[in-house]
């Protein structure tokens, strides 16, 4: 979503057309994110607020993918969670039970307001056994003001504290993408990645086996492609070169 088809709150030239093509052509898709903050409702309110209509059972956040996963690890288990609504919501939709009286799990996703209250916390139920589990491994998000430290850096430090590593269901993990084919009833071999990161979208995707679509309208310069050991499929200006394709 972020760096594809919105970028720092505004559409991106083409995206709209892009969205409505695929719509039009009936071709199943997702639109994915690492952000757990919000619900899959109020994203699918936001993105048509800036003209591009996706209805919300076509998006799959990682707080989505995060709960699924963890229904299908323990169904009806507990978990003590750090996090907006967009993961209480999903995890409460699986049916699990927020608490931090003996929770299955410590469950940490996005949020403005960390509290060092809630990570404490955490840390001192991770060290009593709680399974350690994380939406996405962002280490920081954007503002405008500039980057403020996200998931992944709450999580190095309670790693650090108690010397259990998260796990990340979030991109790159090729779970969330996986579980996101199956939701759609897609095949990897006739799928393809959309994205503006190659540390998350592109190797998700290739690790996926899926067509791999770099888009230069986030955070990735066409430099960047060479530093990394791996190339995506494609590499194109922006979502807007597709249009015709579909």
């Amino acid at each position: 979503m972020d760096g594809v088809l919105i970028h720092e709150g505004v559409p991106v030239p083409g995206a709209a057309d892009f969205v409505a093509r695929i719509r039009e052509r009936e071709l199943p898709f997702l639109v994915l994110t690492n952000n757990s903050i919000y619900t899959r409702r109020d994203l699918a309110d936001r993105l048509r607020g800036m003209g591009i209509v996706v209805p919300e059972e076509n998006l799959w956040t990682s707080a989505v993918a995060t709960a699924r996963f963890l229904a299908d690890q323990m169904p009806g288990g507990r978990a003590y969670v750090i996090g907006e609504a967009g993961l209480t919501t999903a995890l409460h939709e699986v049916g699990f039970v927020l608490t931090d009286a003996s929770p299955d799990y410590v469950v940490l996703g996005e949020t403005r307001t960390y509290s060092f209250e809630a990570i404490t916390r955490a840390i001192r139920l991770v060290e009593r056994g709680a399974r350690f589990v994380a939406t996405n491994p962002d280490p920081t998000g954007p503002s405008t003001e500039g980057p403020l430290p996200a998931t992944g850096s709450v999580a190095a430090l309670i790693t650090r504290a108690t010397g259990r590593d998260a796990y990340f269901v979030g991109k790159p993990n090729p779970v969330m993408m996986r579980a996101g084919l199956n939701k759609i009833g897609a095949h990897s071999e006739t799928s393809a990645m959309v994205g503006d990161r190659m540390d998350t979208d592109i190797i998700c995707g290739l690790e996926a086996g899926m067509e791999t679509i770099l888009v230069l309208t986030g955070s990735t310069r066409p430099d960047d492609v060479e530093r990394y050991p791996y190339r995506p499929s494609r590499v194109l200006q922006s979502v807007a070169e597709l249009v015709d394709e579909i």
